[in-house]
């Protein structure tokens, strides 16, 4: 039984009498019809489909069982019946609920929507009575709703009512009335709870989970896939040769294959990390105009040269045309634009059509501000934005969103703003145009926002076909939803609000007010007689076939990892070496465990396998994989030794053990269970194995197992030959016959044999001795190799080659693989390689190296070391003679560049000059502007010591292509703190500049050149709220006498680059010079800025976001898409 929250207590002891009127008459419990007046209060918009009134005698309350049922009733074709606790469940309350009556259990998908009210009154004065109400969605798991707390049990029977002459319960008896409604679930989640909600079996559509703040991205991510002339567009990419993750169309791809063919809500992990975005971008939320339009730019350009091109500007891609047009003279200026979407103003405009009308609307262009027409001088014109076209699916971005002069930052608009199912955009197309086919737009998408500017949540309302219904789509939940929904709730404005009611509380602000939070901000129509191309039908044919295998295998794969891990404690893992690996094997030890068999020959292999399996059944598997038979293997547990080497220990001799219990016994635990294969050297007669190294019927061991290894002077390389059992109580000298037969060399070969005791220890071996004055013992390593004359090294060690193996192994100890790269933004694959050097190589030698492999002047070869998490270049390495690569790699201990930097990769330069030469020059950064300040590059410029600024000029043209411009075309200036300090001129030291200040250098604006001897200039800088944030691209711009501010704005909007939503976002200021002073913003547009200061008083200030500051990761503020 559950209590209800909402309930209305209302004992009536009639309606006072005013002077001169009719008393009325007291409402009473047995006037049935005015009660349910009275407690059942029409729901608007919810239609009723069943009604009952039922009263339950109740008599001899104090004998009553302490749980009791009314008498069964139907409405809606259901039973009904009350269910009480007379002496109260569990509360000095009794309780009253009302419960579903089925004899059996109603079928799992059984619910019925119910408004109901109990009554409870006194027998013998029905003008006493108590009711309470509810609505409630009854279901299998919810059959019972009601009142714990329905009555108080002392008021009921010994307190008169309310100074009534009589109690509730009277000698026992008293009535209860169940008022019953069922409505109509014009959505099918009425009053749901949402507990184990299936939005794929109630909708036939699921959701997109929410990262964090991604619910922005999941209402356009739904809008565009139930844009399914989209869906198919983007199922055209060709990606089956690059299905990597880091590919934003094949993510999409396989999101919308999840979408269409998954019973759950989809993950978006996978699409935004092939975005590029990262955790700071998942939690924060973005402009979903700009994200929509970088979405279509990526998808567009991964379009090109396919089946699909030009598709996604066949679908959201309309004209429109901006002109000036004389009125007394036959003259027109004008450009047709393409468009993606069309922001309409909010504020100011009620409705969608008004929106249309304001953008349309004309200017007359007379008095002072009249249009100086080529050939007829200044003219009154009439000026303004037509359409042209219309795409076929065509987004409208509501401007809810803007800046507040008063309060000095962005608010939300939460003006009422209607607009329609349908509405015909014919009107605000030119006389042009094309109107052979109607223009009439059906409602498709409202995207909607519910909140303020700082917070917030998105979701959407879909019409996914032609004829069928809206849905809200809601980051993981899919629900139908009504028309009232999709429109009137979105449209913004006032709530109804009772009288006395202060407002209604913003769920994501916690404040307390009288406008709707929730609203829409994007409208998505489709034109009517387009419909069936847009919403053509999307089926798994029309899907990628790499996409649909590549997720089928990964499900099977996730569905064995996770039966993996359910039955690990079945299994256990082993690490097996045999004679195999131990051949391919080069290096100190047996093996490297955490090697990779998949790739490396010389690998431990990999062995999951049930602990109950046997010792015998184990051998049988790996003979198998080794081609024995499956009694000529037996296993060695491997140790780890004081001396840090693995080595056998002892072989496994109980065949009917389990793996289990060995492990137990033996195994290592941090290291795991690895083990050593030895495959049968010798059979008897029988065929049976024969093991040298113990007799089974005695305890004491006779042979040795031994492992060799051969140094192959001529190869340089150190391998592994196999093993030998070797008697304890022969001489070493006596290995050399195994060795010899082993390595099918003559009998009188001349051998070196050494130990490898560990690997910084290898020691020559006493012929003389025996293994046991040795101290040789199982898993021991042999090194052998041939002895070479003095007189005949010269021509068996290769150049620079390693005559004694002890030497190549201490060259194996401090060898390292050093990854070498091009220090370049975009290397190319062949450009990248990997070197084995000695850490104790002087820069010299490994310099050397280098430039060998390269074919390149060691001399002229430049190192940078690597920032381990930008993977950034770091620091130039000096070159030193007495540094080796290891201090370069690993700074000494305690040096932060030690834990910030990559300890096996270097950068790489060639350069045109020596080092020797390079400390003549001075190295300089400069960022070079190409478009305006809106794209720059960084450029390294060397440039004489002793030289000059136009030197600087000189290289820097060589290096951006600009042979042709003159050198006075270009200027150089030096930024600080994001702000102008001062312009270089051409005869200035190199010399003066510092090494960290921050250069510019751009084409010096035609405007400029061909300026006149009175033209003012003023410095310009980016800051966001306060001039001592600033950001961005400082730059210089001319000011023009007689030119308006708006005028000015026109050409700061060319200057700077930035265009559309993202120029209309800024704020202009003039800065006085003076540090600490407020800005003074110009929003009079017919203001002269030129007669306004005075040259060098004032910085002229651009307000906004910085969206170029670049984090940690390197990667923009600013909304990215790879």
């Amino acid at each position: 039984m559950e209590n209800m929250n909402e309930k209305q207590e209302a004992p009536i002891n009639g309606a006072q009498q005013l002077d001169g009127e009719e008393p009325e008459r007291p409402l009473m419990a047995d006037d049935y019809e005015a009660m349910k007046r009275h407690v059942l209060k029409e729901i608007p918009d919810l239609e009723t489909e069943s009604e009952v009134i039922s009263t339950w005698n109740i008599e001899g309350w104090r004998h009553l069982p302490r749980r009791t049922h009314g008498t069964k009733f139907y409405c809606g074709g259901h039973p009904w019946r009350v269910l009480a606790f007379p002496f109260g469940n569990n509360v000095e309350y009794a309780s009253f609920y009302l419960e579903q009556a089925y004899d059996e259990k109603p079928k799992e998908d059984w619910y019925a929507c119910v408004q109901f009210a109990l009554v409870m009154w006194n027998i013998h004065d029905p003008s006493i009575f108590l009711h309470h109400t509810a609505n409630h969605r009854f279901t299998v798991e919810e059959g019972d709703w009601g009142f714990t707390r329905f009555a108080e049990l002392r008021k009921l029977f010994n307190v008169k009512w309310e100074d009534r002459d009589r109690t509730m319960v009277d000698r026992g008896c008293v009535n209860v009335t169940a008022y019953v409604r069922i409505v109509k679930d014009p959505t099918g989640v009425l009053w749901h709870n949402f507990v184990n909600y299936d939005s794929k079996k109630e909708t036939g559509y699921v959701g997109l989970r929410n990262q964090g703040a991604t619910c922005y991205l999941n209402s356009l991510l739904q809008s565009l896939y139930f844009t399914n002339a989209f869906r198919k567009a983007i199922y055209q990419i060709p990606t089956q040769n690059e299905e990597k993750l880091t590919n934003s169309a094949y993510t999409l791809q396989r999101l919308f294959y999840l979408l269409q063919t998954t019973h759950d809500a989809v993950p978006t992990a996978e699409l935004t990390r092939s975005f590029g975005w990262d955790s700071r971008q998942i939690f924060e939320q973005q402009d979903v105009q700009e994200l929509s339009r970088i979405l279509m730019e990526r998808m567009e350009e991964k379009m090109k040269g396919t089946e699909a091109e030009n598709a996604l500007a066949k679908l959201f891609v309309g004209k429109t045309k901006t002109y000036i047009s004389c009125i007394k003279v036959d003259f027109e200026s004008s450009r047709v634009e393409d468009f993606w979407d069309i922001q309409l103003n909010v504020r100011g405009n009620k409705t969608l059509d008004e929106s249309f009308k304001d953008y349309i609307q004309v200017e007359t262009m007379e008095g002072d501000n009249k249009y100086y027409a080529e050939g007829y001088g200044l003219q009154e014109a009439k000026k303004g934005v037509i359409f042209e076209s219309f795409p076929q699916v065509l987004h409208l971005q509501l401007k809810r969103f803007e800046y507040d002069v008063s309060r000095e930052a962005m608010m939300k608009v939460n003006d009422r703003y209607e607009f329609p199912e349908e509405f015909d955009a014919a009107p605000y197309l030119s006389e042009d145009a094309d109107k052979s086919e109607p223009w009439i737009y059906q409602l498709h998408g409202v995207l909607v926002h519910s909140g303020d500017f700082n917070a917030g949540h998105y979701y959407a309302f879909l019409k996914p076909t032609k004829d069928g219904h809206f849905y809200k789509f809601d980051d993981d939940r899919v629900t139908r939803a009504t028309m009232k929904e999709v429109l009137d709730e979105n449209f913004g404005g006032d709530y109804d609000i009772p009288n006395g009611h202060v407002g209604v509380r913003n769920p994501y602000t916690r404040t307390l007010s009288t406008k709707r939070s929730m609203s829409a901000y994007m409208l998505v129509y489709i034109r009517q007689s387009r419909l069936d191309n847009v919403l053509i039908d999307v089926t798994t044919e029309d899907t990628p076939p790499h996409i649909e295998k590549r997720l089928e295998d990964e499900r099977a794969l996730r569905e064995q990892r996770k039966k993996e891990r359910d039955e690990q404690h079945l299994y256990l893992t082993l690490q097996v070496i045999s004679d195999e690996t131990f051949k391919h094997y080069q290096g100190l030890d047996l093996a490297v465990w955490d090697s990779d068999p998949n790739h490396d020959p010389a690998a431990p292999r990999i062995y999951r396998i049930r602990k109950s399996t046997t010792i015998t059944e184990l051998c049988a598997m790996i003979a198998e994989d080794l081609g024995q038979k499956a009694d000529h293997v037996r296993l060695w547990v491997m140790v780890n030794r004081e001396n840090k080497t693995t080595r056998p220990d002892q072989p496994l001799v109980h065949p009917n053990a389990t793996i289990e219990d060995e492990y137990i016994r033996h195994a290592a635990k941090p290291t795991g269970f690895r083990l050593y294969a030895e495959t049968a050297q010798e059979v008897d007669d029988d065929g049976r194995p024969v093991w040298r190294d113990a007799q089974h019927q005695t305890l004491k061991a006779t042979h040795t197992l031994l492992f060799l290894k051969h140094f192959d002077v001529e190869a340089q390389t150190v391998r592994g030959v196999g093993h030998v059992h070797f008697s304890k109580t022969e001489k070493i000298s006596e290995l050399t016959a195994p060795i010899l037969q082993a390595m099918n060399w003559p009998l009188d070969t001349n051998l070196k044999l050494y130990e490898e005791i560990k690997p910084a220890m290898i020691e020559p071996m006493k012929p003389g001795q025996t293994l046991v004055a040795a101290e040789i013992q199982d898993g021991d390593i042999v090194c052998f190799q041939k002895a070479i004359p003095e007189k005949d090294l010269s021509s068996v060690v290769p150049p620079d080659g390693i005559a004694d193996v002890r030497d190549f192994y201490d060259n194996l100890c401090h060898r390292v693989t050093v990854r070498f790269a091009p220090k370049t933004s975009q290397p190319r694959p062949d450009e990248i390689f990997e070197l084995g050097l000695n850490r104790r190589m002087l820069y010299d030698q490994f310099s050397a190296k280098v430039g060998q492999h390269l074919g390149v002047a060691p001399t002229h070869i430049r190192f940078w070391t690597i920032n381990a998490t930008t993977n950034n270049p770091k620091a130039v390495v000096r070159r030193t003679p007495t540094i080796n690569l290891h201090q370069i790699l690993t700074p000494s201990y305690g040096n932060y560049a030690a834990s910030s930097q990559l300890s096996n990769a270097l950068y790489y330069e060639v350069l045109d000059l020596s080092l020797t030469e390079l400390e003549s020059k001075k190295s300089l950064k400069v960022i070079w502007l190409s478009e305006g300040i809106s794209k720059e590059d960084t450029i390294d410029v060397l440039a004489p010591k002793n030289g000059v600024i136009s030197d600087v000029l000189a290289v820097l043209k060589n290096k951006v292509n600009l042979q042709d411009c003159p050198m006075e075309h270009i200027r150089l200036y030096e930024v600080h703190a994001n702000k102008i300090y001062k312009i270089l001129h051409p005869d200035l030291s190199v010399a003066s500049i510092n090494d960290y200040v921050t250069l510019y250098a751009e084409k010096i604006p035609e405007d400029e050149l061909q300026a006149e001897d009175k033209t003012k200039f003023i410095n310009a800088f980016h800051f966001n709220k306060d001039p001592s944030k600033a950001h961005g691209v400082p730059f210089r711009f001319i000011l023009k006498q007689g030119e308006t501010f708006k005028q000015t704005k026109e050409r700061l909007e060319k200057r700077t680059g930035l265009k559309g939503k993202l120029f209309e976002k800024i704020r202009f200021a003039l800065v006085p010079r003076v540090t600490y002073t407020k800005p003074s913003y110009l929003n009079d547009e017919d203001d002269e800025l030129y007669e306004a200061l005075s040259e060098g008083e004032f910085l002229l200030g651009l307000d906004h976001v910085d969206r170029s500051k670049t984090l940690a990761s390197g990667r923009a503020d600013g909304i990215i898409i790879r």
